[in-house]
């Protein structure tokens, strides 16, 4: 340690507490060394030590390159699959245009006030979701390794996903695309077209059969389906290439993996408004319908929207936060964030009503021809007479709207016999109206929608290419919200531990590319998450609320942004976001109490999806995944009350400085200059009882008296000052 040769030597008693400003006269300013040296107190564990801006410490935890960076990874971990798949086909569901309503008031009560929270404690305490939590509460800690928990059930299937787009991804550079027509199957006599295709369509069948070849049920494992395990391989592959040496090498892939995505929307929107009919799939989209919106279901499907499209309690908002500077407005961010979200499902959800107007409007006059020839068939047996239809009515080119005139009058005219006839009426509001949405809306409506495009392969390599860069600006969110708590806290190497994460999640996930592999994802998708982060993001608003306390919090956030953020967040955060949070909670528990658990298997025979009841293995499965996700927060609640694990060791605490003095002082830190600068614990050096006195001479050095580490040390206490909270931001 180095020695101050200007300091004044004296012999103070050991009873004698010097005040804080007499301890600092004694060390001289200038000598850079030695205050760097004082506060790297343990460089191999603590070498993130947090300090205030104008310090003469560099933070050494990474940082992102640019602020556009950084918005680009908040935007590419919000906007994923469902803002594509998900919102339109809730808007359809949930009255159109009127759904827009209920999901922008929710999202001011509570999209943006938790949004914002996360971006908040992420960026003031710099640690990943582990280390948040623990910092407020020890016994809160957690709520960190429950987010992981879930992190790593959604990682697991989340990718599955992006193996599929892959797969097809790859199977559209060809003219015509594979699945545009169904395939014919030959025999010795004769040549017929696959009847499971017949029953269904080509593009149903292909995604069934080709892709999936999936089996009957969930208990039938059919084995590994070896052309989607290749491609799940690649995705990880390419998830841990990226995130392998965190923000840095993630952090310039968001350049290309969350811009290309909005390219590919509006080259989409374009060509899909120069459609005919894709008019007619907006003016179905947006068409309010008031009385659905006053129902219960309504808001709370949006609630739950609202709050996973935002990616709240995964811990990914909090771990990209983290490697904010301090004073980064981070208010900004997530209003910008929550509207960007926002703005980019509305405009998804135009592209997709666009090309399924498109298609509807071709299978509408498929509808019209098929009916017409029945018509005629039945003028020319007898059964109708010419004199009911109208004399300006060709056959020949009729369209939509003469057809539904004919159809009208021998309605009419036929009341009785009208069944027997067999004509359907050809609506292409009946079209419009079936809702799709997952899997069933990107790799059947959507793809059965693009054969019909001109140059169809250039925009499937588009569609695909896009669905794969929305899927992994979520999986880097998602991975960073498993990687980073438990770089903090455990002091591991980023790069190994992404690869083992990778590696054991390759592995596990291999039971999703099995024949059945589907109905697993199913199973993952609807009881690994949903309770779990309802519950983590509750925990996490009592967390700063109650524990640390909100008016700390706002003066935190004074203190951090420059200004005094609105009282509105005040009342949002204490009283109508934990409300609204507990409802939506218990309407998902009563929702999934009236919900029969089960799943919609594919039969070959009948080529239709006939629903199915988990078995009982199936059952303990998706209650494990719900308790898994949320044990870690009862177990470490229990562990720190009972005092189960000792925290002399200090791998826990968190060093953080404000204007020169220490805000978290770790417990039992306690020893002299030479086992703090060495990095012992206190475990192996002699810990002697300070009595009253704060400051002891240091071992073997009667010349020099200090603080236990110095001028900026852990032991660094003020006599004379009032009780300190334990964490003051």
């Amino acid at each position: 340690m180095p020695k101050n040769s200007k300091v004044v030597k004296r012999e103070l008693d050991d009873e004698v507490i010097e005040s804080v400003k007499d301890l600092l006269s004694n060390e001289d300013s200038s000598d850079d060394a030695f205050k760097k040296s004082e506060l790297m107190v343990d460089d191999q564990e603590e070498k993130d030590v947090d300090v205030e801006e104008g310090s003469d410490v560099e933070d050494e935890r990474p940082a992102w390159n640019s602020k556009l960076q950084y918005i680009l990874a908040q935007v590419g971990f919000s906007v994923g699959l469902g803002n594509v798949w998900r919102f339109p086909y809730l808007c359809q569901k949930n009255g159109g245009g009127a759904y827009l309503v209920p999901y922008l008031i929710l999202l001011l009560i509570i999209g943006i006030p938790l949004f914002f929270l996360e971006l908040a404690v992420g960026q003031r305490i710099r640690r990943g979701s582990i280390g948040v939590w623990n910092y407020i509460s020890p016994k809160l800690g957690g709520i960190g390794f429950a987010s992981c928990v879930v992190c790593f059930f959604v990682a697991l299937y989340y990718n599955v996903i992006i193996g599929w787009s892959l797969f097809y991804f790859s199977q559209s550079f060809q003219h015509p695309l594979p699945w545009d027509q169904c395939p014919l199957v030959k025999n010795a006599s004769h040549t017929f077209v696959e009847p499971e295709c017949e029953k269904s369509s080509a593009t149903t069948y292909y995604w069934y059969r080709e892709a999936l070849n999936i089996s009957s049920s969930l208990s039938e494992s059919g084995g590994l389906n070896w052309k989607m395990t290749i491609c799940l391989l690649a995705a990880w592959v390419m998830v841990c290439l990226a995130m392998i040496k965190g923000i840095q090498s993630s952090g310039k892939i968001m350049y290309f993996s969350s811009l290309f995505p909005y390219v590919v929307l509006l080259c989409f929107l374009i060509r899909g408004l120069l459609l005919n009919g894709s008019v007619d799939g907006i003016r179905h989209m947006f068409t309010p319908k008031l009385e659905i919106m006053l129902e219960p279901k309504v808001w709370r499907e949006a609630a739950t929207q609202v709050f996973f499209a935002l990616g709240l309690g995964f811990g990914g908002v909090i771990a990209f936060s983290s490697y904010n500077k301090r004073d980064n407005n981070c208010h900004f961010d997530a209003v910008l964030v929550s509207f960007i979200n926002f703005f980019t499902s509305v405009l998804a959800t135009l592209v997709v009503f666009a090309v399924l107007g498109f298609k509807a409007n071709i299978i509408n006059e498929k509808c019209v021809t098929q009916n017409s020839e029945k018509i005629l068939k039945l003028l020319k047996m007898g059964n109708l007479s010419q004199d009911m239809i109208p004399h300006h009515i060709n056959f020949s080119s009729i369209t939509a709207e003469d057809y539904n005139l004919v159809y009208d009058i021998i309605q009419k005219v036929k009341e009785e016999q009208f069944d027997s006839l067999g004509l359907k009426s050809c609506q292409i509001e009946d079209e419009l109206d079936k809702a799709v949405q997952g899997t069933g809306l990107a790799f059947i409506a959507f793809t059965e929608a693009m054969t019909h495009f001109p140059a169809s392969p250039f925009w499937s390599v588009m569609f695909f290419l896009m669905l794969v860069n929305l899927g992994l600006g979520s999986m880097f969110g998602t991975i960073e919200g498993i990687i980073t708590p438990i770089v903090d806290t455990f002091k591991v190497r980023k790069e190994i531990l992404t690869v083992i994460c990778c590696l054991v999640a390759f592995f596990i996930g291999l039971i999703f590319v099995q024949r059945s592999g589907n109905y697993f994802v199913t199973m993952f998708d609807d009881y690994s998450a949903t309770l779990p982060l309802l519950i983590v993001v509750i925990l996490e608003n009592i967390a700063v609320i109650r524990i640390y306390g909100i008016d700390k919090f706002m003066e935190d956030l004074k203190d951090m942004l420059g200004f005094s953020p609105s009282q509105y967040y005040y009342y949002m955060w204490k009283y109508v976001s934990p409300f609204v949070l507990l409802c939506l909670l218990v309407a998902s528990i009563v929702q999934m109490g009236l919900s029969p658990p089960g799943y919609n298997a594919w039969i070959e025979d009948t080529a239709m999806e006939e629903f199915h009841s988990y078995p009982t293995w199936g059952m303990i499965v998706c209650i494990s995944l719900m308790v898994l996700a949320i044990l870690p927060v009862p177990i470490v609640f229990m562990v720190r009350r009972c005092n189960l694990i000792d925290d002399s060791s200090g791998s826990l605490a968190s060093v953080s400085y404000k204007r020169g003095r220490i805000i978290k002082e770790p417990v039992n830190l306690e020893g002299d200059n030479t086992s703090l600068i060495h990095g012992k614990s206190p475990s192996e050096v002699p810990s002697p009882n300070f009595g009253k006195n704060i400051y002891r001479k240091q071992t073997g050095s009667p010349t020099l008296d200090t603080a236990p580490n110095g001028r900026y040390g852990i032991g660094y206490l003020m006599a004379d000052m009032p009780d300190m909270p334990e964490s003051d931001l």
